[in-house]
């Protein structure tokens, strides 16, 4: 039996996303590594499966290459709305994730592109909400990577988008090693459900340039719930004013901390093409 779907990306952060509101769709681990191997399977960076939704318009399900399921994803979320939205027409959608409900907008839409602004709800700022281990102010973690005396990175923020993420602020961020430090993070035992490890350069403060190691897949071109996360440690540093540019590998992703305290995000989507499992 094959499945049909699309390979879409937000930013070069690349996803498979199946239509699975009228059948089940629960792919074994193994089958997932192998769809997602770039070199023999198909690649991607997350798995996406739209599902129906008793509370809102669906469910969207992420699964990352190493065949774990994760909470959410922001990038993805801008291809669900384009998916179930292409004519654009003003609607406001409810998207489920096992993160929580989010709501979005389609602000354009054509055969193969488009542009989605996500409100992603509140950030999770409390130790127990990312979660830590500990507990511990999460604006300024005890946690530090290299010697004790002369560490290469410390004090990140911790932030959950829905899912956890942990964010490094550097001063020059072409000299950090990610796929190194970030993997060595992901694993910490500060984070027991492993954790997305954001890298940021504050450029001023409308600006920040962000790389990402994501938890299951690696170095990512762009992470929308990392840019989120991003922002939010910047303003909690005071580097940053409450709306600012997070430019990533894969390009720029808009995202303001409105004042109702809920964070929205605003990029492109496209689609690569189309196929089947």
């Amino acid at each position: 039996m094959t499945r049909p779907f699309l390979k879409m990306n937000g930013l070069g952060n690349d996803f498979i996303v199946i239509d699975a509101r009228d059948q089940a769709f629960a792919p074994a681990p193994e089958q997932i590594r192998a769809w997602g191997d770039r070199t023999s399977g198909i690649g991607f960076d997350q798995l996406i499966a739209i599902e129906g939704s008793t509370e809102g318009d669906a469910f969207m399900r992420v699964w990352n290459t190493d065949g774990s399921t994760v909470e959410t994803c922001g990038n993805a979320l801008r291809c669900v709305a384009w998916y179930l939205n292409r004519d654009a027409n003003d609607r406001t959608l409810k998207i489920d994730t096992l993160g929580g409900q989010t709501r979005a907008r389609v602000l354009r839409a054509d055969a193969r592109t488009g542009t989605a602004s996500v409100d992603m709800g509140k950030p999770g700022l409390d130790w127990r909400q990312i979660p830590l281990a500990e507990e511990m102010n999460t604006a300024k973690l005890e946690l530090q990577v290299g010697p004790i005396d002369a560490p290469l990175y410390h004090t990140p923020v911790a932030v959950s988008m829905g899912n956890p993420h942990v964010v490094f602020f550097v001063d020059d961020i072409a000299t950090v090693d990610v796929a190194a430090t970030g993997s060595l993070i992901e694993n910490h035992p500060l984070f027991p459900e492993g954790v997305n490890v954001e890298f940021a350069q504050v450029i001023d403060r409308q600006t920040i340039r962000m790389r990402v190691w994501e938890r299951g897949a690696g170095i990512t071109k762009a992470c929308g719930t990392g840019a989120c996360a991003t922002l939010v440690a910047a303003v909690r540093r005071g580097l940053t004013d409450r709306a600012a540019t997070i430019i990533m590998d894969g390009g720029p992703l808009h995202v303001a901390w409105a004042e109702n305290d809920h964070i929205v995000m605003t990029g492109p989507i496209e689609v690569e093409f189309e196929g089947q499992l």
